[in-house]
């Protein structure tokens, strides 16, 4: 894709903030796929409904609220924890360990955060299953942004006060072109991780889209990859 500005770069940046699902871990493992199919099965039974109706339901609230979870709270007065403590319940072992993410997130200066539309619990779980949570400050969940999910820019507000962060001297790692708008607007460098999974319309019309929209600084397809060469590059000053 071809851009519009010049992109942001990393010698500033003191705070790496990383989305959890199809960004941290590789969309091609396809885990995020048991936790699709979980939610719709949830709906389902929550419901009442036949599961392909269940699904409907399932994304018209994903892309009206920014999560299913948000949906089912407003629509349904839904408490959030049975949800989540249901839709997480999946096999990991489709996750691989990863000893150059580790080394190339241990190289990264300043402090590292995951910042997730899912549960402390399940981010947890995934970055132990990488072999990289002890390299992570907090996992700071949809339960700490008071259930205000990304790309509300009250979930980032949350974040930035939790852990006092200069938005100016942070980057953000997200596979959602959405997601990135507000860390863009909040003066963060923005790291796009590409893949073959389109699960929202955001997704699809950058796909189709021949220039590379402002928000957007930095895109790669392998995110173990790009820290790879990006930490070898600080290492060289």
């Amino acid at each position: 894709m071809a851009r519009t500005q010049t992109d942001r770069g990393f010698g500033h940046v003191k705070t790496w903030i990383f989305d959890l699902d199809n960004t941290l871990y590789p969309a091609d493992c396809n885990l995020f796929a048991q936790i699709d199919q979980r939610m719709g099965s949830f709906i389902a039974e929550y419901l009442d409904l036949s599961f392909a109706d269940a699904r409907l339901i399932q994304k018209k609230y994903y892309f009206e609220y920014g999560t299913t979870l948000s949906g089912l709270m407003k629509e349904h007065g839904l408490a959030p924890k049975t949800y989540l403590d249901y839709v997480h319940d999946i096999d990991l072992s489709v996750v691989k360990p990863s000893l150059t993410l580790e080394a190339s997130l241990a190289a990264l200066p300043g402090r590292r955060l995951i910042f997730t539309n899912g549960s402390r619990t399940h981010g947890t779980n995934v970055a132990e299953r990488l072999g990289v949570l002890h390299l992570f400050d907090d996992v700071f969940d949809i339960g700490a942004a008071n259930y205000i999910p990304k790309p509300d820019a009250r979930a980032y507000d949350t974040l930035l006060k939790a852990h006092d962060i200069n938005a100016t001297r942070a980057a953000m790692f997200e596979d959602m072109p959405q997601n990135l708008v507000e860390p863009h607007d909040l003066g963060m460098t923005t790291i796009l991780v590409e893949s073959d999974f389109f699960d929202h319309p955001a997704q699809h019309e950058l796909k189709q889209s021949n220039e590379r929209p402002d928000y957007i600084h930095h895109v790669t397809p392998n995110l173990d990859d790009f820290l790879q060469t990006l930490v070898a590059k600080i290492a060289d000053g």
